[in-house]
């Protein structure tokens, strides 16, 4: 559902040949260090953003001109090439790189790993200064008004919080073992954490920036959407291989839909009727109708992995965890009509833009 999200131009001096502006969709592609960015009219991809270490998170708001990318590599470090276990998940797999054995005394002892968030600035297209935050990030978040950026830290636990203004970390907060993702509601005043060790969400009140309650959820809860009307959080538990439906209201799950094994990106229509899901394990993705409750799932292989939704244009964008590629679906027929070959890396944290609405 998210992410029609608008800024002052596109592109203008590093693409001169868009004359007019097209939603555009960035997508950080993990070790292969960059953001790639793809025209949403033609599924063409018009350009990279490099500079980047890792980058598996990335968010924005229709109220600022960045992109907000996290790092899940130290700076001035290459990747050690270490592959991730195919049991561990992301978190895991963050938190055992952010432990380190103190051989002396013979003792665990943990170390955290500082890193950057980068703070993209999409009119001209490159990195316009870069925050040191206190671990490796794996998501991030950018609240509705754009003043505030969450990084969050899986391995080492908890977020760090970013004034976008004055481009500093102005509180960290420990959640939950193992932390996964964050979203905003969309009035700003809460941020909903996923704590995939303990199976809760968070919620943090922005104001006061204390975390008002906890909320028991599936087996390893990971990405979110949360409704237009703040009412409902959907929650992926990838290792529940389900979506847990948050009434916010109640602060409970009143709902548990079953949609396949190793559930991952998860999002919405812009008009509440569909919720998207894909699973890893199944090769699978579901369509659920909200209002009736009706699953509707097609296979898509290999590993269907981040999804976004965006609406006019009736598309759904898909990637795969295994190769280079992102299916571009028909959300109404839920089929694939294209495929964008992204040459190399993986597509993690999508976002979609527009500047048709400044």
């Amino acid at each position: 559902m998210k992410n029609i999200l608008t800024a002052l131009s596109i592109f203008t001096l590093l693409f001169p040949f868009i004359t007019n502006a097209q939603p555009l969709l960035y997508v950080p592609t993990g070790n292969t260090n960059d953001v790639v960015i793809i025209d949403l009219s033609t599924d063409k991809i018009i350009g990279r953003i490099d500079e980047l270490e890792n980058a598996h998170g990335l968010s924005s708001s229709r109220h600022t001109e960045y992109l907000v990318a996290g790092s899940m590599q130290a700076p001035g470090t290459k990747k050690s090439g270490a592959a991730k276990p195919a049991k561990m998940s992301e978190a895991e797999h963050a938190a055992h790189h952010e432990n380190t054995k103190d051989k002396g005394k013979g003792k665990d002892k943990k170390t955290v790993t500082p890193s950057y968030v980068s703070i993209i600035h999409a009119k001209h297209g490159h990195v316009m200064r870069r925050v040191e935050v206190r671990a490796l990030t794996h998501h991030t978040a950018v609240s509705p008004d754009g003043k505030i950026a969450i990084a969050v830290h899986s391995g080492a636990g908890g977020i760090s919080v970013i004034n976008l203004d004055k481009m500093n970390v102005i509180k960290t907060l420990q959640t939950g073992t193992w932390p996964n993702y964050a979203v905003f509601s969309s009035d700003g005043n809460f941020l909903y954490i996923t704590n995939a060790g303990v199976g809760m969400v968070s919620e943090i009140n922005t104001r006061t920036w204390q975390v008002t309650q906890e909320i028991s959820v599936g087996k390893e809860p990971e990405h979110m959407v949360i409704s237009a009307d703040n009412k409902f959080l959907y929650v992926a538990n990838k290792a529940g291989g389900s979506v847990s439906v948050i009434n916010l209201t109640k602060g409970k799950v009143t709902k548990t839909w079953s949609v396949g094994e190793k559930v991952h990106g998860i999002d919405l229509s812009d008009d509440g009727r569909w919720l998207f899901v894909a699973s890893k394990g199944t090769d699978t993705l579901s369509r659920i109708n909200l209002s009736s409750g009706k699953i509707t799932t097609i296979d898509l292989s290999p590993a269907p992995y981040h999804v976004a939704y965006i609406t006019g244009l009736n598309k759904l964008y898909v990637s795969s965890r295994k190769i280079p590629k992102i299916w571009v679906l028909n959300a109404q027929a839920l089929r694939v009509e294209n495929e964008i070959d992204l040459g190399k890396g993986v597509a993690h944290q999508m976002v979609i833009r527009s500047d048709n609405n400044r």
